[in-house]
């Protein structure tokens, strides 16, 4: 796990001459980054927080960062919408393709009165029936969701409908969370990687024996196994095939070393007396000098 550490955020900071004090803009993407921490102690002033592509499973430790204008968490493990309320002047927030499905979580953004645009596409609660909806009608105060701009009477009817439509999406997400149970009863919890796959449950074989301790042929079959298996697309998916991807490029990396260390022998030569270099006959190959007959 890569942490938040204040080298991390200074060597991200170059274009503020690695100050981190007054830093108002900071990209911590693509980082393998699985918590947010640190942040909010050092860079009080930050306006704009990119930390797509992690694996962050928990929005946290933001709240200090009242001019928070742009927090962009796409592509990570967050499973419900939290900890916002304190930052006072969010106006946009990117939570694309995380696993949010308790779309309820979004009513602690209420008081987020700047808050006017807001991405939530490829979250298993988009999916739900009425979901525009009852974003619309829970945060009156958004002007775009997932890019399409919100009309007035779009507006309208939603907070008119609010009651009956919370009622049916509180019925959707309990029944979300317990296919989701039971899928992952039914699978033994295992991860698989063809995400979105239909098919019928199987397993995947235990390899017990390290990876250093595998032949060739075994780490060839072990990941053929592994990439071609299905997968439910879960955070736990998300972090065992990330896992994987950081084995085999330090499976890579240690042969690309063992190459680069092998050393070429040195030949052997010998100077005659004017300078000339003359190559020895290290393999003792038989030669005769002058001309054959």
């Amino acid at each position: 796990m890569v942490q938040i550490t204040e080298d991390l955020i200074r060597k991200r900071a170059e274009h503020n001459e690695g100050l981190i004090y007054s830093l108002e803009e900071i990209s911590l993407h693509q980082s393998d980054i699985e918590k947010i921490e640190n942040i909010d102690k050092w860079c009080r002033d930050l306006k704009i927080l990119y930390l797509q592509s992690n694996l962050i499973d928990k929005i946290e430790n933001v709240g200090k960062l009242k001019q928070l204008e742009y927090l962009n968490l796409a592509l990570n493990n967050v499973a419900r919408v939290e900890n916002l309320e304190k930052c006072e002047n969010l106006n946009k927030l990117d939570l694309t393709v995380n696993f949010i499905a308790e779309l309820t979580s979004i009513e602690s953004l209420r008081g987020n009165e700047f808050l006017q645009e807001m991405y939530m596409t490829g979250n298993p609660c988009s999916k739900f029936d009425n979901y525009r909806e009852f974003v619309i009608a829970t945060l009156p105060q958004i002007q775009r969701l997932d890019g399409i701009e919100v009309t007035n009477t779009e507006r309208l009817e939603a907070i008119q409908s609010l009651k009956s439509t919370r009622e049916s999406i509180v019925f959707q997400q309990n029944d979300y969370f317990i296919q989701e149970q039971r899928t992952k009863e039914g699978t033994g919890g295992r991860w698989y990687t063809d995400i979105g796959a239909e098919t019928e449950s199987c397993t995947i074989t235990e390899v017990t024996k390290p990876i250093s301790e595998l032949t060739p042929e075994e780490k060839q079959q072990r990941n053929e196994e592994f990439w071609k298996t299905p997968v439910e697309n879960t955070p736990e998916t998300r972090k065992a095939i990330h896992k994987k991807l950081e084995e085999e490029k330090a499976e890579v990396e240690e042969q690309r070393k063992g190459i680069r260390t092998n050393k070429v022998p040195k030949r052997e030569t010998v100077l005659e007396r004017e300078g000339r270099r003359l190559n020895l006959n290290q393999a003792k190959w038989p030669f005769f000098v002058g001309r054959h007959k």
